[in-house]
């Protein structure tokens, strides 16, 4: 029978040691060599948490990742993924992009270990890591500068969000955040962390990886509930396409999605893909307009590439 925490590719006798949750709630630990051992124990369906290092014997740990989500026996348990002191930002995003819930650089703070594997824990059957949005968000700093911003997100869980934000932001730092996910569910509120910076959010916007320090229960709900829906639906409620107009500006390609309603405007996202390799959809984020009502945004959006594209 799997244990319900199994260890992969790392010391299991010092993390033991730096987590006394798994000590204090009885919870039983195995520690495996390789992959293939990994999937087969996983695939008994037991395991609830999966810790994982670079040090396993026959796959590297972005591809165990990505075959522990592909196999629907196994796609439902947490993975928690701890790095090297030396890996680089790219090296825990390749590896969230690949499945991770979360990944944790050495020399691992207990308290934060402990965190993590507490909240990984406290569900036994996860959602799917990630859900794809076409989120608005708007954050303000809790401390040091004042002063809101608005930013787009391209993916979403019950522990933490992509973020693409058009102003520079400091690691560390903690945000007041309003997300909107979809015209069908109601926005939610959270209180999240800056943990990694994310390269692979396009100029002009800076990427960063958003761990959720505090979500209140209104919003954990209907955080849940969406994701439970598997994000968005291919329309938006009225029936429209989320994108609204094409536009052709030499070698580029802009797409217009339908605005949303913000807190106090109308937004309008403007997606930019080169002309050679863009498919409808495929767009990456550009830049976000907002106007008093849905036919003014759309306006500005247009005004917007006009003078850029």
């Amino acid at each position: 029978m799997a244990a319900t925490v199994l260890v992969g590719g790392l010391d299991a006798g010092s993390l033991l040691a730096d987590s006394p949750v798994l000590q204090r709630d009885a919870h039983t630990v195995a520690e495996v060599a390789s992959a293939r051992a990994l999937l087969l124990l996983l695939a008994e369906g037991e395991t609830r948490l999966a810790l994982l290092g670079p040090a396993l014997q026959d796959l590297p740990l972005s591809e165990t990742l990505r075959r522990i989500r592909a196999a629907p026996a196994t796609r439902q348990v947490s993975l928690l993924a701890v790095l090297p002191a030396q890996a680089s930002p790219q090296a825990a995003g390749l590896l969230l992009d690949c499945g991770a819930n979360a990944v944790l650089q050495q020399p691992v703070d207990s308290a934060r270990l402990d965190a993590w594997i507490t909240r990984l824990l406290s569900v036994p059957r996860r959602l799917e890591l990630r859900v794809p949005v076409e989120g608005q968000v708007v954050g303000a700093r809790r401390q040091d500068e004042a002063g809101y911003f608005t930013g787009l997100t391209r993916n979403v869980s019950s522990n933490g969000m992509l973020l693409a934000s058009p102003v520079p932001l400091a690691l560390g730092s903690e945000l007041d955040l309003e997300v909107t996910l979809s015209s069908e569910h109601p926005r939610f509120r959270a209180v999240g962390r800056l943990v990694r910076q994310a390269p692979e959010v396009a100029w002009p916007y800076q990427g960063y990886g958003v761990e959720f320090v505090f979500v209140p229960p209104d919003s954990q709900e209907a955080l849940q509930a969406f994701l439970a829906a598997g994000g968005p639906s291919p329309s938006l409620a009225d029936g429209r396409s989320p994108i609204r107009s094409t536009i052709k500006r030499g070698e580029w390609i802009y797409e217009v999605l339908t605005p949303v309603h913000g807190p106090q405007d109308w937004q309008a996202e403007i997606r930019r893909a080169q002309r050679d390799s863009w498919r409808p959809g495929a767009a990456g984020p550009y830049y976000v307009v907002a106007g008093a009502s849905p036919e003014e945004a759309l306006r500005t959006a247009r005004a917007f590439v006009d003078r850029h594209g």
